[in-house]
């Protein structure tokens, strides 16, 4: 019995010794309470910039059209050139930010769409091929801009304590929103003074020095995250993760990945059109009106989203149903609103629709958005990067296909019905297949 109850201390020390071993190693990749902090309001900030560069060629188009004689054709090419990078970056950025830390990678990138922002004037005035030079601009924009929220997840996986991950990411998606506002209003006030180069050289001033104060204030001389250490549960998880495709069999998850792709193909159009419609059809408007107040509503209506669904959940509906509910709103309630704006309407009429069109699309974050934690949490990322792949994708030849049917048919309401066509399509598909638990078991 001795030798027995020897062999139980040396086995609990030894399980304990490695227990604190693990436990150390997890803390030091864990931010301090004042650092994650200041990378929380440092993120927000670089969301926001981010989403100002990512909307300077919607806002400049009809100016840049203008100067440089495009047509709609054009102009949905040099658009639709950022999703041709954006599709071809998110599993990437992922993977590079858990190998070598996601602050460097959002960092790097940064410094690199500043630069490549910074110099879209330049290169617009640097020869005859300002079409080609262009579409390449927004191609490498793409391209760096498509590691940030793949890297973003990897970093608040890594150094975010799980009780403040949702808190951080919520942050971030306010400052897209806030971005997406930003560049509306100021962005149609510095057209009209100081030209469309402008917006251009701002954006990407103060997104170098973003980059910069990250590197030399909370970067510079910090260590990669040591990797921790791995344990049978990691294990499995990882064995599980070999075997994701075979997630594709289960009809709910090809249902989120196509809704999603419609969700996000739908909001890139218009995010991408709506400043040429309202700047065509009622060219003597305040730009800084239809081009911040959608955002504006956006912000509050993505939290009202949040609660809604919350107290549905706790009213005792279920998650799926939680989930379709919200999509409806999202996909379905909110394509009617685009429909109102194919006949002739009035300026207040239009930002109305559009105000509530972008609002009640917010909905989608706690519908198809948040679906793919209840189906296969242990795979999500990878995932919800094949999804975010494939939106862009879709996103990428909505665009070029809307700038033709406008060229063509010199009408909005074939682009606002491709949108409704789209969106009911993949909200049928959700509704139809959609379900809420797990299926990667």
């Amino acid at each position: 019995m001795a030798g027995i109850t020897d062999g139980s201390l040396l086995v609990i020390k030894v399980y304990t010794a490695i227990g604190l071993k693990e436990e150390e190693t997890e803390d030091k990749n864990i931010w301090p309470r004042p650092l994650a902090q200041k990378w929380t309001l440092m993120l927000f900030i670089g969301t926001c910039l981010l989403y100002c560069a990512r909307m300077a060629m919607p806002i400049c188009a009809v100016s840049m059209a203008t100067s440089f004689h495009w047509s709609k054709i054009d102009s949905g090419l040099v658009l639709g050139g950022f999703f041709w990078g954006y599709c071809f970056t998110q599993i990437l950025g992922g993977y590079v930010s858990d190998k070598v830390g996601g602050e460097r990678v959002l960092v790097i990138s940064a410094a690199s769409w500043a630069l490549i922002t910074a110099g879209t004037p330049l290169l617009a005035h640097l020869g005859s091929h300002t079409l080609v030079l262009m579409t390449m601009a927004r191609f490498l924009l793409g391209l760096l801009q498509g590691v940030f929220f793949p890297s973003l997840a990897s970093l608040c996986s890594q150094r975010v304590v799980e009780g403040e991950r949702v808190f951080l990411m919520s942050t971030m998606n306010s400052g897209s929103n806030l971005g997406t506002l930003l560049a509306g209003g100021m962005g149609s006030l510095m057209l009209d003074q100081y030209g469309w180069e402008s917006m251009f050289y701002s954006i990407g001033f103060l997104a170098g020095l973003w980059a910069l104060i990250v590197w030399r204030c909370l970067l510079k001389g910090s260590e990669v995250p040591p990797k921790r250490m791995e344990t049978s549960y990691d294990t499995q998880l990882s064995l599980s993760k070999k075997h994701w495709l075979s997630l594709f069999k289960k009809r709910p998850v090809w249902a989120m990945v196509f809704a999603h792709m419609c969700m996000s193909s739908t909001f890139y159009t218009l995010l991408s059109w709506l400043p040429t419609y309202f700047k065509e059809s009622f060219p003597h408007a305040m730009g800084s009106v239809y081009n911040v107040i959608p955002w504006l509503v956006a912000i509050p209506s993505a939290l009202a989203g949040g609660y809604l669904s919350g107290f549905l959940i706790d009213q005792g509906f279920s998650v799926a149903s939680v989930r379709k509910i919200m999509q409806f709103f999202s996909m379905g309630v909110s394509s009617v609103f685009i429909m109102l704006l194919s006949g002739v309407v009035p300026f207040n009429n239009a930002v109305f629709f559009v105000s509530a069109s972008i609002g009640l699309s917010t909905f989608g974050s706690s519908g198809v958005s948040v679906n793919v934690q209840d189906l296969c949490p242990s795979c999500a990322g990878a995932i919800y990067g094949f999804m975010n792949m494939l939106g862009a994708f879709m996103g990428l030849v909505m665009v070029s296909v809307s700038g033709y049917l406008i060229e063509v048919t010199l009408s909005w309401a074939t682009v606002f019905s491709l949108i409704t066509v789209v969106n009911v399509t993949g909200l049928g598909v959700f509704l139809i297949f959609g379900e809420a638990h797990r299926v990667d078991l």
